[in-house]
């Protein structure tokens, strides 16, 4: 960059400290002192030049090869005419398509947008028309679901192909993505980014009905990579497995782009299939493996568990949703050379890591949470916020720390509340125990996690009520042996009527994303409720608590 000497009244800046001359001071010397995410990988390639740092299928790229391809899409984004802050939207699986355009953006000074591919149209639409993004590339086995409702997204000035060997050519309006970057120089663009700079939007649906979009700065999410390395005990010798989504923050903020700044090697797979993983770990040796719940739970019922050799997996990561007890115990007897576990908790809005059950607590501490990571303060509040500290006594869970989001896009009063008195509210019930570790012990706003999903009882009671026969109906999350919370519909229908759970499951296949199907159906005469009305869920938690037991 161009570096022009300091002017007389320039060099009057050096004399005093105040809020002007440091902001002066930041911009003319931010090029020297800068960190940002777009730096992850040029940083690496610097110290690891020729080691495979993404590994997809045949396709095995170097660090500095990396970061070639990245910056050809930084400069094809911003050929385009992406600006600063501009939203770069992408619907794909997990695909070196999908990592180049979240470098890439970051390089150009964006801010990437995953769009979660369990969606609908309309939904994926509601995300692409809030965010007001610019650029969306779609792969081309998700096209289906957003064919037809492309005319409907006014802010879209550049539509992407992202071909992925199923021979379907780019459709009329599209850019072919190889085709498009790959004309573009491998040189890291000449742009003014800042630490401060927001870097990346994620929609969370919370429990209402629509999403809000969570917006993060390049130091919530250095500072996120950071815990997650030394909490995590991630090195430049780990080989790590990307199984579950890159749209979801647990998979491409606490372990891909973590790992890649640490200088690992990464197995990226297409989707989290049992089989795909088994071999990779196999074929990779891979040292260091995160799935929730459901997805190593899978993993131990597949019939071939024993017949592949899973000995180099050393480190075993879960979240998402709780871990029940008697899997975790089945998994560090069946991986015998796994001798760390870790926990990781979190919020989307956290970056998303908040706090940690370590490996040493893992047996003596289970089901819990554990205690704040590295950078992160945690405390339970009642509801005055009000420091809850005694043992067993119930209180929100809340956090505070550079890992924190900068802002709920275009809602201020939730981005108010979320923020009230200092901390971020994370909307679930927790506990201490003896020592001050956290246990999750319910979700303030009925939040159900079914196979590491977020679905809000309110969206699929609003379906359900769609059926004109049905009086009341309570959606609650139960414990399912594989799902771990299985969305439960608790049904009154209306006097002499009848209603099947065929019609209700098929009502709410037609207006829900499939994640959100209630696995069951419960018809009763009545739900259980307070004096004042208020339907009481744990009653029912508790009443049909054994309806999935195997």
């Amino acid at each position: 960059m161009e570096h022009k000497p300091l002017t007389e009244k320039e060099r009057e800046r050096y004399n005093v400290i105040n809020a002007e001359n440091l902001g002066f001071l930041r911009s003319r010397y931010n090029h020297v002192n800068r960190w940002v995410v777009a730096d992850v990988i040029r940083r690496s390639a610097n110290r690891y030049s020729d080691k495979p740092a993404l590994i997809y299928n045949d396709i095995t790229l170097t660090y500095s090869q990396l970061e070639e391809e990245a910056n050809r899409v930084a400069n094809a984004l911003l050929d385009l005419g992406i600006e600063k802050y501009d939203r770069v939207a992408i619907l794909a699986h997990n695909t070196v398509h999908h990592v180049l355009t979240w470098l890439g953006t970051a390089k150009a000074g964006g801010i990437y947008l995953a769009v979660n591919y369990m969606l609908r149209g309309k939904d994926i639409s509601y995300c692409i028309n809030h965010s007001e993004s610019k650029v969306f590339i779609v792969e081309d086995a998700l096209y289906d679901l957003v064919k037809d409702v492309l005319d409907e997204m006014p802010s879209i000035k550049t539509l992407i192909w992202s071909g992925q060997g199923r021979g379907d050519a780019a459709p009329g309006g599209f850019k072919d993505f190889d085709s498009w970057y790959r004309a573009y120089p491998a040189a890291e663009p000449e742009v003014e980014l800042n630490i401060e700079d927001p870097v990346q939007m994620t929609y969370t649906s919370g429990t209402e009905s629509l999403p809000k979009g969570v917006i993060l700065t390049n130091q919530a999410l250095l500072a996120e990579y950071t815990s997650c390395i030394i909490d995590g005990q991630y090195t430049a010798e780990d080989v790590n497995i990307n199984a579950l989504p890159v749209y979801h923050c647990a998979q491409r903020d606490v372990f891909l782009t973590p790992a890649l700044m640490v200088g690992a090697t990464n197995i990226l797979l297409y989707a989290a299939d049992p089989r795909s993983i088994m071999e990779s770990i196999a074929r990779y040796k891979v040292t260091m493996c995160f799935a929730p719940p459901t997805v190593w739970i899978g993993l131990m019922r597949n019939p071939d568990f024993d017949k592949y050799d899973l000995s180099s997996v050393s480190k075993g990561y879960y979240g998402a949703s709780i871990m029940p007890v008697e899997v975790l115990k089945e998994l560090m007897q069946r991986l015998p050379n796994c001798k760390k576990w870790y926990n990781y908790y979190g919020q989307t809005e956290l970056g998303p890591y908040h706090t940690m059950l370590r490996p040493e607590d893992a047996l003596n501490k289970l089901g819990s949470a554990g205690k704040g990571g590295l950078s992160m303060e945690t405390r339970l509040e009642d509801d005055e916020h009000n420091p809850v500290e005694e043992e067993g006594v119930p209180g929100e869970i809340c956090g505070r720390g550079p890992h924190a989001m900068l802002l709920y896009f275009k809602e201020p009063d939730k981005t108010e509340s979320t923020f009230a008195h200092g901390w971020f509210h994370s909307g679930d019930i927790g506990v201490y125990d003896e020592d001050n570790y956290i246990t999750v012990a319910d979700r303030k706003k009925d939040m159900i996690k079914s196979g590491g999903e977020n679905v809000p009882s309110r969206e699929v009671e609003e379906v359900v009520y769609l059926d004109s026969r049905v009086s009341e109906v309570a959606v609650v999350g139960l414990p399912h042996p594989r799902w771990v919370e299985a969305v439960s519909a608790l049904v009154v229908p209306k006097k002499g009527m009848e209603i099947s759970e065929a019609e209700i499951i098929e009502l709410c296949r037609q207006n829900l994303a499939g994640f959100k199907v209630p696995k069951s159906v419960v018809f009763l005469e009545e739900l259980p409720k307070t004096p004042s009305g208020k339907i009481l869920k744990r009653d029912l938690r508790m009443k049909f608590g054994e309806l999935f037991k195997e």
